[in-house]
């Protein structure tokens, strides 16, 4: 600010020197501007020169008002800038307009002092209109950073005490300006400096007394701004008013200081000195107070108060107009081409620094002393300049700071250590898993952690120096703990020291917990005033984990039966029991009949569903002492061990067969679940579980075998039937490996004997011990398993190789049909390895039929579309074998890409006989006909059922009638153009 002032000074007086005294009180032109006395010289008289330097420290003072407005955020350019306009372009215009007239060689006036216009020392035409262009200056370039921030008070920007020192300066240097307007020392000077004393007096006054009585405290800045207000709003009229009146100029002014700065807070117009209030505002109020207080004897223009007030009013907005256009004009447009803010970097550094690199000794030390202040670190000594007094300031300092921080750091390492003892003690009681609980000999409480807080539901506040026994312990054990108390738990009833105790304690809602307590004691001085903690676990949390872990471990988690190993565990225990106790347990192995059906066809939650209402009626029908487990997916196991015997639990099955057997809705259908039981019992035989459980599921097995939903009785019989079969399943495997299968081909003839349309590849098994096993016999326990699809693959891979021998002796070909498992079907590799082997062998797919059964189609009928489709794209002919035994949907017939429907021999074999089987097969044929598919009849063995059959329109037959399977090369023999006819030659007849 000094260096701006000073410059702002220069800069002024130096353009006022050029041109502006000149265009101020030089020869008039139409009482607008002046035009002579520019450069002004020597060649002017003693009295001019004073008047030339007494005016040109009232443009220097005009200048210098708007650095303290805009002061902390406009650059120094700016500042230079700012003055330039004010020097040159405002203040020797307006100064002209009202002034003219002063200067004693020029008798032309300004055409407002021509109307009478009054400001006798500036309050208008220097201290207004620096105010005027300090408020488009501060317009322009906007507030300090965080000056309206909610939250932020910033510091002030100058020094108090040089403040004050300068507002006395200014208040004694204001006599210089107001009595030397007079222009000569008369009697009218002291008049004028008691106004002017007053004035600055009564402004200081009210200025602090509304700040104290509205903000409740005294600010300095009003009491110096209210005091300069004061002196502004005295200037203009101090030579004509009464001191009375000049005391109510300045109280006014002091008033417009005080409201003036609340409005530019408002109007968030930031004015770091309050130089609008204190200089515009003030001065606008002095200028009116010309025509309110002025003493019409010593104005003596002739004009009345209110002309009066006219013209002062003219002059204060045309002044005021004239220098805010102007300078907000000006600034604006230099703000384009050169930016007048500083830069936020150098606004946060201070413009000190920032612009003039003004540092010293003295501002290194307090720039160091202000960062240890703000950062708290002292670690680093500031700097000290040797033989100097500000270094041996920073010497002492750094002494005082190093044995300071000697000091704090000895406390602080006391205080710390103090401290992490503190930590790890509440460490242990706030953050512990467990309630710890201290209480005295009597039992009342004295410590009493978060933990419990939380554990029994209320704040230790509200439970210190109660009677724990009272508030925690079950009414019933409170007597049993009152004495283990007293004999400090020590004695072997109730809660004994240093022992984990299981014990139920209450909460707050007296809802009782299991808990777990552990008892120390903490011994003082004098024993009597021994102390206990109690370390308490709540332990519900474990014991719920625990019962779940039960559950899940004992329970089936959908049905919510007991699980299998429940049941093993529960049916070792009875075994033992009943070998001990000479009685018997029975085992019931229940499983689901067609339970995959309904899985697959109405999905895993029908199937689910299902399952569970099993679940409650084995529930329904059991004893309490009966455990009913699920053993897994659609089977079950009933244990009975009270009263065994075979009547009770052949009652037993039959009651749950007659339970399963009741409907059951499902996805808005009705269905029956029949059940096969296998029913095992100890009898007085030592039986393992293991073995007793097996013997059950063989049981179940037969049950099956004897046709579903009954229940048998475990043989030994079937224990060798379930071993044969064992063993078949190995044999089958071996003979596999061994050749010791072969195939042999069943004709199918067209119309008559010599006529062979095609062939039908079947399978024969000669055993080097057990002789001829029919298929019968081993393909049923080959399609239980995988087995099946090894047998499919050998038959494939043998017609392969048939037809590409009789291929190359020559033979007239014809299709030959495979039966294909309906496992196999739905495989993933049936397809491939098909292709590879006609690709291999080198045969059309025209030459293989695939003969596939009705049942197949109930499991999984779109897999068996998508399957069947990818054959026919090889060629493949593909036909439904044993027609009208199965369950197949019609509405399924017709998606099905087939080429033959196989009229079951059940059906053929009495067509001649019995009217139903004759409508059977002519339904059969009707609808063969309507799909538009081939028709074959298996199974002729007569001639009237052959002659019924092409009676009702089906002339393609198979069996013993025409021929019966026949070796490879007994079927060679008829392969000839003479005994084969094509299908081609079929389909056109």
């Amino acid at each position: 600010m000094a260096a701006k002032n000073i410059s702002d000074f220069i800069l002024s007086t130096t353009i006022f020197w050029l041109f502006g005294f000149g265009v101020m009180f030089g020869d008039s032109v139409a009482g607008v501007f002046g035009r002579s006395d520019f450069f002004f010289d020597d060649h002017h008289s003693p009295g001019e020169i004073s008047f030339f330097l007494f005016q040109m420290m009232f443009c220097g003072t005009a200048a210098t008002l708007t650095s303290g407005a805009v002061a902390e955020r406009m650059t120094f350019a700016g500042y230079l800038v700012i003055t330039l306009i004010l020097s040159a372009l405002i203040y020797p215009i307006v100064g002209h307009w009202a002034w003219s007239g002063a200067y004693g060689a020029n008798d032309s006036q300004g055409w407002l002092e021509a109307r009478g216009f009054i400001d006798f020392a500036g309050s208008t035409v220097v201290h207004s209109v620096g105010g005027w262009v300090a408020l488009a200056a501060i317009m322009i370039i906007g507030p300090r950073l965080g000056r309206f921030e909610k939250g932020i008070r910033l510091p002030p920007g100058n020094n108090l005490p040089l403040s004050a020192l300068g507002t006395l300066l200014i208040w004694f240097g204001w006599f210089g300006f107001n009595g030397g307007s007079t222009l000569m020392l008369t009697d009218a000077v002291p008049l004028i400096l008691l106004n002017t004393f007053i004035a600055a007096a009564w402004g200081g006054i009210i200025a602090t007394a509304i700040n104290y009585l509205r903000d409740g405290f005294v600010d300095v800045g009003f009491v110096l701004n209210g005091t300069i207000a004061g002196l502004v709003g005295i200037t203009a009229s101090c030579h004509i008013v009464s001191p009375g009146s000049a005391i109510m100029i300045g109280a006014v002014s002091g008033a417009i200081v005080y409201y003036g700065s609340k409005l530019m807070e408002r109007w968030r117009l930031d004015d770091a000195l309050d130089v609008i209030p204190a200089h515009l505002f003030a001065g606008i109020w002095g200028t009116l107070s010309v025509a309110l207080f002025g003493q019409a004897d010593k104005l003596n223009n002739g004009l009345s108060t209110l002309e009066q007030f006219g013209i002062q009013a003219l002059g204060v907005v045309s002044i005021g107009v004239y220098c805010f256009v102007v300078g907000y004009a000006a600034m604006w447009l230099l703000n384009r081409v050169m930016p007048l803010r500083a830069s936020r970097e150098q606004e946060e550094q201070g413009l000190n620094v920032a612009e003039h690199k003004a540092t010293t000794e003295l501002f290194d030390l307090l720039t160091s002393m202000q960062y240890q202040q703000n950062h708290a670190d002292f670690s680093t000594p500031v700097p000290e300049e040797p033989f100097t007094e500000v270094g041996q300031i920073a010497r002492k300092y750094n002494q005082v700071i190093e044995r300071v921080s000697s000091e704090i750091t000895q406390r602080d390492d006391a205080l710390m250590r103090f401290k992490e003892s503190e930590i790890r003690k509440s460490a242990i009681l706030n953050s512990s898993m467990d309630c710890i609980v201290t209480i005295d000999r009597y039992g009342s409480v004295i410590e009493f952690n978060l933990a419990a807080e939380r554990t029994f539901g209320c704040l230790k506040k509200q439970v210190q120096g109660e009677d724990f026994i009272t508030l925690f312990i079950v009414k019933k054990d409170r007597q049993k703990i009152s004495e283990s108390l007293m004999s400090g738990f020590s004695s072997s009833n109730g809660l004994i020291l240093n022992r984990r105790n299981p014990f139920r304690l209450q909460r707050e809602s007296n809802r009782s917990f299991p808990a777990e307590i552990a008892i120390t004691r903490a011994d003082k001085e004098n024993s009597a005033d021994s102390e206990y903690t109690l370390h308490i676990r709540d332990m519900t949390r474990e014991v719920k984990m625990q019962q779940r872990l039960k559950s899940l471990a004992y329970s089936d988690p959908l049905t919510g039966l007991y699980n299998r190993t429940y049941l093993m565990d529960a049916l070792e225990s009875a075994l033992l029991f009943a070998t001990k106790q000479k009685t018997s347990v029975g085992l019931l192995f229940l499983d689901l009949d067609n339970f995959k059906i309904i899985n697959d066809t109405m999905g895993h939650k029908a199937g689910d569903e299902l399952l569970c209402e099993v679940a409650r009626r084995l529930n329904v029908v059991s004893d309490d002492c009966d455990v009913t487990a699920r053993w897994g997916g659609d089977e079950f196991v009933l244990m009975m061990t009270e009263r065994i015997t075979k009547s009770r639990l052949e009652q037993r099955a039959q009651k749950i067969l007659e339970a399963m057997r009741a409907p059951v809705y499902l996805n808005e259908q009705y269905f029956t679940i029949p059940t096969s039981i296998g029913v095992a019992y100890t009898e007085g035989q030592s039986l393992d579980s293991e073995r007793l459980i097996q013997q059950a599921d063989i049981a179940m097995y037969w049950a099956k075998e004897k046709g579903r939903d009954n229940a048998q009785f475990f043989t030994s019989d079937m224990t060798n039937i379930a071993t044969q079969k064992f063993g078949f399943e190995k044999e089958i495997k071996e003979s596999l490996a061994l050749e010791q299968f072969f195939l042999v081909y069943q004709p199918k003839v067209l119309k008559e004997k010599h006529r062979i349309i095609g062939l039908e590849a079947l399978i024969r098994w000669q055993h080097p011990t057990k002789g001829m096993i029919s298929p019968a016999e081993f393909i049923p326990i080959a399609e239980e398993s995988n087995l099946i699809i090894h047998i499919d693959e050998w038959v494939l891979n043998q017609t392969f190789i048939q037809l590409q021998a009789w291929q190359d002796e020559g033979r007239t070909l014809v299709p030959i049909a495979v039966n294909i498992s309906g496992r196999h079907l739905v495989s993933d590799g049936l397809v491939t390895y098909i292709a590879k082997k006609m690709d291999f062998y080198g045969i059309e797919g025209r030459w293989l039929e695939l003969e596939i059964t009705e049942g197949v189609f109930l499991h999984d009928i779109e897999r068996c579309i998508e399957v069947m489709a990818q054959l026919k794209a090889l060629g493949i002919k593909i036909s439904i074998d044993d027609f009208g035994t199965g369950y197949s949907s019609l509405s399924y017939l017709k998606r099905l890409p087939l080429d033959t429907l196989k009229i079951d021999q059940s059906f053929v074999g009495e067509c001649a006989e019995h009217t139903e089987d004759t409508k059977i097969c002519e339904t059969i044929i009707h609808l063969a006909q309507s799909l538009k598919l081939r028709i074959v009849a298996e199974g002729v063995e007569t001639a009237p059922q052959a002659d019924m059959l092409m009676s009702l329109g089906c002339y393609i037959f198979q069996g013993y009638h025409f021929y019966k399977p026949m070796l490879a090369k007994d079927t060679a023999l008829l392969l000839t153009k003479d005994h084969v006819v094509s299908e081609e030659v079929h389909d056109h007849e």
